[in-house]
């Protein structure tokens, strides 16, 4: 079973927060055998260049100094990585062009950093722009996990999407040999059978893929069922449409303590 990523793109600043993220790619790159990328953002602008050089400097030598360690400790992992900073006034923006310059078909990023106070948000301020404006699917990443070793939990309803984000789960959770939970959420009793009936076809496909799958049907507020679902699980996967988050999926990653992949369709 191949992954159903293979340009594999980790955006991070190297910090406290970034260290879920960085750890989580690197265990990708090195069990499913994939190139690994590294886009490093920094803030800079002319003006700033000009009246503080001084400053630009000593910058400089910190990013030298922060990619240096990571790269020592993919190395470590025997991970080879390629590394780029790109400097730029909004550091989203140097995350998604650098995907696209790089066709990627999946950004490695951090939940929530402490750029501002709008970083207590659900989804920090940054993370919101990349998913907004990625060309391509985006794991977030709380910073104390690692890569997922007991399950795949995927959240499905019935939009045309769902098939994309059941058939990426499928492919994660066989790749890796562990169990894919496949979930629908009703609002009552009356949306109880329809739900079933997404559950049952979501798990027949997802064992035509190779997974192994169960299902589960819940009644409630879907972002209390899904996080509430995650017992067996260290993986969520969501649908993601024209690089938007709903607001249940903005509130699962945003309480979920385990990664959230967003599929991109």
């Amino acid at each position: 079973m191949h992954h159903p990523f293979e340009k594999i793109l980790l955006a991070t600043e190297h910090t406290e927060f970034d260290s879920g993220s960085e750890r989580v790619a690197i265990e990708m790159a090195k069990r499913c055998n994939l190139p690994l990328s590294v886009v490093v953002p920094v803030v800079t602008n002319p003006v700033f260049e000009v009246e503080a050089p001084k400053l630009i400097d000593r910058a400089e030598h910190e990013i030298a100094a922060r990619i240096e360690n990571l790269e020592k400790t993919a190395k470590e992992q025997g991970v080879a990585l390629a590394v780029h900073a790109r400097r730029g006034e909004e550091p989203c923006s140097e995350i998604v062009d650098e995907a696209k310059d790089l066709s990627s078909d999946l950004i490695v990023i951090r939940r929530r950093g402490k750029r501002s106070f709008l970083s207590n948000l659900l989804v920090g301020e940054m993370v919101g722009k990349v998913v907004r404006h990625s060309p391509c699917s985006v794991l977030m990443v709380p910073r104390a996990c690692s890569m997922w070793k007991k399950g795949v939990l995927v959240a499905l309803d019935d939009s045309d999407s769902s098939e994309r984000v059941l058939d990426v789960a499928a492919k994660v959770a066989a790749q890796c040999g562990i169990p894919l939970h496949v979930l629908s959420v009703a609002h009552g009793e009356k949306e109880k059978a329809p739900a079933a009936r997404i559950v049952e076809k979501g798990v027949e496909r997802a064992s035509r893929l190779g997974a192994d799958a169960n299902g589960l049907t819940l009644i409630g507020r879907p972002c209390d069922e899904i996080l509430g679902a995650q017992t067996d699980a260290d993986l969520v996967v969501l649908g993601m449409g024209d690089g938007r988050l709903g607001g249940t999926a903005q509130r699962v990653v945003g309480q979920s303590d385990i990664p959230v992949l967003a599929v991109h369709f």
